[in-house]
């Protein structure tokens, strides 16, 4: 299959040129895929305008009419994706398995969504002085989503399907890396026959784009994922309207196995959460807080893991780990395993790029660290992996808690006094505890402290495209 023509989607129009372009690479290569078309400032209003005009319209819409066309367009993304997880493949590295498990996931996301749509329920409070009080679920208004390139399909998809099943129309600014996917899943939408202007989707410069669709009074609510640098700079520009936010911003997630656990069942869950995506994801296990009995049984075997992966392209039989997304992640992986070295770390296995062609990084393990190295304060966003012991379990949940971050965290322990400690006490928006499954259609997504705010999934993230309306009337 052929990298498809790329394209905005403006009130219901495919636009593929405009005045400016990028171009799409692909990691594991190097060649270019495509050039992407940059919308300016012309085509910005005339997406708000879009976004404003079909946003009565699609509010309007009978919520079972807004789930039909929503189910029909998850339908079509799940016919589409074998080609869909070759696209995202081919602009964003993963594995090909792992790329097409995203889409089905995706597409269970929009289902979710389409359904819990029809079940955002108001409620009546019991009145009193001959009142009575009736609390709706409002849709908040046309909404600005902005989306990172680590999972292409799922995360739009997360925010297509909270704002659509809520009514409201979206413009969503999709990763100029990896535009294909976005394309594929707003065509499946327009396929399935949503309105025109409700659903629109726009490239460009990062920080124009948002700077102009965050300063129009049209967009009442923004929601972002990316770091939580780039999301303080959208917060502050939302003060000036006022929107309401979701913000799902970096993480740096601990992992503590404690002195019960089985550590080499233990250390294989945690290598294969670290190594998917070749680490470039959000709530990526990124902290490896081991008890000091078990240490080396879980480092062994976690080292045993790493080696035992196959890096490559991955549209490759057989590759399990791929490329990282962009030239860029290399140098910072060169940094975090240069300032290690520079402390007197161990390179258990890996601490390299593997050749010169495309963007490959060894899965890395890296023991006898201080809490002060860089891998230990910073989210890596990659495949380097720092294994630390510790001694006991209120000295590693103060170690856990000791960064600004909260956005996922893990413990394995067969105690079941421990884990309800753990789960109580360990500062994050969402905890796994024996698993890493933490993120799915029905659960909420989001983190606390410089982590962000708000929540995607489950009921919290259709609640977030909702304002709340009270009618208190006398008779």
């Amino acid at each position: 299959m052929t990298y498809p023509q790329l394209a905005l989607l403006i009130d219901g129009a495919f636009i593929t040129r405009t005045g400016a372009a990028g171009i799409v690479i692909n990691p594991a290569t190097g060649e270019t895929l495509s050039e992407v078309p940059h919308a300016g400032p012309a085509e910005l209003d005339i997406a708000l305008a879009a976004a404003g005009r079909a946003f009565p319209l699609w509010a309007a819409t009978a919520a079972a009419e807004r789930s039909a066309i929503m189910r029909s367009a998850a339908a079509l993304i799940r016919e589409r994706a074998g080609a869909i997880g070759r696209i995202l493949t081919m602009e964003q590295g993963k594995p090909l398995a792992e790329a097409m498990g995203e889409v089905r996931v995706s597409a269970d996301i929009i289902d979710w969504y389409a359904e819990e749509g029809r079940r955002a329920y108001g409620r009546i409070i019991p009145a009193r002085d001959g009142l009575q009080h009736r609390v709706y679920p409002s849709p908040v208004g046309p909404a600005a989503a902005f989306t990172p390139w680590n999972f292409p399909a799922l995360t739009p998809a997360r925010k297509i399907g909270g704002a659509l099943a809520a009514g409201c129309s979206l413009i969503l600014k999709a990763a100029e890396e990896t535009p294909g996917t976005a394309l594929e899943f707003v065509r499946a939408f327009v396929d399935a026959g949503l309105p025109a202007g409700v659903l629109n989707l726009v490239f460009g410069v990062p920080a124009t784009v948002s700077g102009h669709l965050i300063g129009s009074p049209i967009i009442r609510k923004v929601s972002f994922t990316g770091s939580t640098a780039v999301g303080r700079q959208l917060l502050r520009l939302t003060t000036q309207h006022l929107q309401r936010t979701t913000m799902e911003l970096g993480g740096h997630a601990p992992v503590i196995v404690c002195a019960d656990a089985d550590a080499e069942k233990a250390a294989e869950i945690a290598a294969t959460g670290k190594y998917r995506n070749a680490g470039q994801v959000c709530i990526s296990p990124t902290r490896f807080y081991v008890h000091e009995n078990l240490f080396d049984r879980f480092t062994d075997r976690f080292v045993a893991v790493a080696q035992g992966l196959t890096l490559g392209n991955g549209l490759d039989e057989g590759v399990t780990m791929g490329p990282l997304a962009n030239s860029r992640r290399i140098e910072a992986m060169d940094g975090f395993v240069a300032d290690a070295r520079d402390r007197g770390a161990t390179i258990r296995t890996g601490g390299a790029r593997r050749g010169n062609h495309g963007n490959f990084f060894e899965p890395t393990v890296i023991t006898d660290l201080g809490d002060d190295a860089r891998l230990m304060t910073e989210e890596p966003f990659g495949p380097v992996a720092p294994i630390v012991p510790f001694r006991t379990l209120d000295e590693v949940i103060e170690r856990a808690n000791s960064l600004p971050y909260g956005l996922a965290a893990y413990a394995f322990t067969q105690s079941g006094r421990d884990a309800a400690v753990l789960g109580q006490k360990l500062q994050a928006g969402m905890v796994g505890l024996n698993t890493l499954a933490v993120s799915n259609p029905e659960t909420p997504f989001g983190g606390v402290k410089a982590s962000g705010s708000g929540s995607e999934g489950g009921i919290e993230g259709l609640q977030a495209y909702f304002d709340t309306k009270l009618v208190t009337q006398a008779f």
